[in-house]
């Protein structure tokens, strides 16, 4: 189950784990790789666990309880709201051991704040929220890695590691639900123990009957897509090739080989490709291409959160009930360290009978991301608001997503141009 105001003890363990697991993805990397290229898609990171750092202590220790500034220049280097993303490359940081240092004394006051004696539901309902906002960028600096080309992490203490139960799919046509549809909430509860504002609120939605697959597209059918030509046709595009044009692009970002000996990198390794993983890092456009090849189309994320709840939001936070994901339910919090096959993780199924709706990749949808009819503002407005209109939903968590912060109801957005992140799809029936 998930903490609440009356269990400020797990609460307390998720603020020292949150910030241990960031310290974990970056402690075999040098001085220099901590540093890292100028890339518009990542950050230094040396700057991004400093970052998470001033923004619990802002939130909890500043702003909830009052204190001072730990260090009384954090504001000027580690603000994202006020430091352009190119700047941060530039900036006068304290030194890792003084960074790391700042980390871990943050945390262990917040820890103390959260398990004071008549300590507030304001002071837990922020903890939590720097928790997740270090879950957030966990996630990140994991991909990151990939994007850099940096040997995979290294994580101690993972637990409940053994592979996941059942078997990859065959790859071919989708094995697709019937899905009755009809009306439901969308969105979050009042009575839901954490959400974003951009969940907020639950509100009635029709949804028309429809077919979704199984599973995620995999990476050979993708292949298919890929040696039928569909990075060179034009016509399977949304945008008219505009964003093929832009990047030259002629397979998935971390591909390599050709037919009959394709290969992926995984971090900083190439292997052959697996052809019953799901295909990762590509892009909306990519994913709304190979739509188009195959017949096919994105779901809506209101079919897709039917899809994963049953249309009953009243039944659980998970497809399956309350417990946290375990390899058994979900490929999340590192513990296959990649992608697994589509059809594992069975005791995950959802109530219409999908799998890896939690976990595995993130998955596009059709939506744009935009503010639910009965939208309100979090305290940090900067999470939502400015990115409505300008990006499209996914759906779901990934592997590297922690799952006491992925939820059936969870919103993630990004441009359509993004690939970098662990994104993928899964496809639905086109109506006759």
């Amino acid at each position: 189950m998930r903490p609440t105001a009356a269990d400020p003890e797990k609460l307390a363990r998720w603020v020292a784990d949150a910030s241990e697991r960031a310290l974990q993805l970056v402690a075999d990397l040098t001085d220099e790789q901590m540093v890292g290229p100028l890339l518009p898609t990542v950050n230094p990171l040396i700057w991004e666990i400093g970052h998470l750092a001033w923004f619990q202590e802002k939130f909890v220790l500043r702003a909830a309880c009052g204190h001072e500034p730990i260090l009384p220049f954090s504001d000027a280097v580690y603000d994202s709201g006020a430091i352009p993303h190119d700047t941060r490359w530039w900036l006068d940081l304290p030194a890792r051991a003084q960074t790391v240092d700042y980390v871990r004394t943050v945390a262990e006051r917040v820890a103390e704040e959260v398990l004071r004696p008549g300590g507030t539901d304001v002071v837990r309902h922020f903890a939590r929220y720097t928790v997740h906002h270090y879950d957030t960028h966990t996630e990140a600096l994991t991909y990151t890695r990939q994007s850099l080309g940096y040997p995979p992490p290294v994580l101690p203490g993972l637990t409940d590691a053994e592979p996941p139960e059942g078997h990859g799919a065959r790859p071919g046509a989708p094995d697709d639900v019937e899905v009755a549809g009809g009306r439901f909430a969308l969105g979050a509860r009042r009575s839901d123990p954490f959400v974003y504002d951009n969940e907020k609120w639950a509100h009635t939605v029709e949804v028309a009957p429809f077919a979704i697959a199984r599973t995620p597209v995999t990476q050979a059918d993708f292949a298919d897509f890929v040696e039928a030509g569909g990075y060179t046709d034009a016509r399977l595009w949304a945008d008219q090739g505009a964003w093929l044009a832009a990047t030259g692009a002629t397979r998935p970002l971390y591909w390599g080989g050709g037919p009959g000996d394709w290969r992926r990198r995984h971090f900083d390794t190439w292997v052959d490709l697996e052809p019953d993983l799901p295909v990762s890092h590509v892009s909306w456009w990519e994913a709304e291409a190979y739509c188009r090849w195959a017949g096919r189309r994105l779901p809506t994320e209101a079919e897709w959160e039917y899809a994963a709840t049953g249309g009953d939001r009243s039944r659980s936070t998970y497809p399956w009930g309350e417990d946290e994901p375990t390899a058994k339910t979900a490929a999340t919090d590192w513990r296959s360290i990649g992608p697994v096959g589509v059809g594992t993780c069975r005791a995950g199924e959802s109530p219409v009978g999908c799998l890896h709706m939690i976990g595995n990749v993130w998955e596009w949808t059709a939506s744009d991301f935009v503010a639910y009819p009965n939208f309100e503002r979090d305290a940090y407005f900067e999470n939502s608001e400015q990115f409505f209109g300008s990006r499209k939903v996914l759906r779901g968590g990934a592997w590297a997503t922690r799952g006491r912060y992925v939820r059936s109801i969870m919103r993630n957005y990004f441009t359509p141009d993004r690939r970098d992140v662990l994104g993928g799809f899964r496809t639905c029936a086109r109506s006759a």
